[in-house]
């Protein structure tokens, strides 16, 4: 493929993948997970990250982090709306971080990894990605909105309360979706990679 037709490819992948974000993202928002909700959108970034790069993979993870930062401010996402009350330059901070961290490390994985082993690449990458975003999370919460969290944690200890409490079962679901997706990636990774 010359050079001007691999970056019409990887425009247009790209753009289709960004699609498919705002779409699963705006949806899995209204699932009853509350206080926050389940992401989905992790698997057409971990898509993104392995076809196009980690610089895809990180500018595809802004994409949904500035869907996630409108969720909050419309107040579509409970928990996400309080955060944003609490302070918007440090929920766009944190939301922005985990999500382009995610992208970035989940491609950077893949591309490592997937040189020995596709499938191990690809597993691999789909576990790091929700391991990250979630990851960051917590850190952000912990770190920057403790007071909020004191006062949702009530008389449990705070990082207990945040690990098992608030972000655990998303957490353990996101991760679990990514794995039994890894299959169904593998096979539209072969495929993209064959078109190009």
């Amino acid at each position: 493929m010359t050079d001007s037709k691999n970056k019409v490819y990887k425009l247009v992948g790209t753009s289709i993948l960004a699609a498919i974000i705002i779409v699963l993202q705006v949806v899995t928002t209204y699932f009853p997970t509350k206080p926050f909700a389940i992401t989905l959108a992790l698997i057409p970034i971990i898509i993104g990250a392995a076809v196009f790069g980690e610089k895809a993979g990180a500018l595809l993870g802004g994409v949904f982090s500035i869907v996630v930062i409108a969720m909050c401010v419309f107040g579509v996402d409970i928990g996400g709306a309080m955060v944003w009350n609490a302070s918007p330059i440090l929920c766009i901070l944190v939301c922005m971080l985990k999500g382009v961290a995610a992208g970035y490390v989940s491609g950077l994985v893949y591309r490592l990894l997937s040189k020995k082993n596709d499938i191990v690449g690809t597993v691999a990458a789909a576990i790091v990605a929700p391991i990250v975003n979630t990851g960051i999370f917590i850190l952000g919460l912990v770190i920057c909105f403790r007071p909020l969290l004191f006062a949702w944690a009530g008389e449990s200890d705070v990082l207990y309360y945040v690990i098992f409490g608030l972000t655990g079962i998303n957490f353990l679901v996101e991760l679990v979706v990514n794995v039994v997706l890894s299959p169904i990636i593998v096979k539209i990774l072969q495929a993209l990679k064959a078109a190009k």
